[in-house]
């Protein structure tokens, strides 16, 4: 069963994308910050990292930037989820190792056939 990172400091937003990728089969953690997450990852094993950008203590494209600084960890994809869709933002988080930006809310079909897809797991 692939595993998903969810981090986003709005808990109505961990629990929606939770929601989402438990009925599509994936397993799921969270954090509510970069801080938080990049520990997570460091020390946890996961197949794709879905974050957002404006989180406190650490926001997701430093995030990113910090998680592509490690080895165990440079090779996860990671999906950026954001309110800010602008194109310095999208630029940033694709630059930081970003494999999609997705506008929220996020179609629970759109994200579910992006997180299939970049992990691998069956249909």
């Amino acid at each position: 069963m692939p595993r998903v990172l969810l981090v986003d400091d709005a808990a109505t937003i961990r629990h929606y994308f939770s929601t989402v990728l438990h009925h599509a089969g994936f397993e799921i953690d969270e954090a509510e910050n970069g801080v938080e997450a990049l520990e997570k990852a460091l020390n946890g094993r996961f197949d794709l990292l879905l974050v957002d950008v404006n989180m406190p203590r650490m926001d997701g494209i430093t995030f990113l930037r910090r998680l592509h600084d490690h080895q165990q960890t440079v090779q996860i994809p990671t999906v950026v989820a954001t309110t800010e869709v602008s194109r310095s933002v999208m630029r940033d988080a694709l630059a930081a190792g970003a494999a999609c930006v997705l506008r929220k809310p996020v179609d629970p079909e759109r994200l579910t056939r992006i997180a299939t897809r970049l992990t691998g797991a069956p249909q």
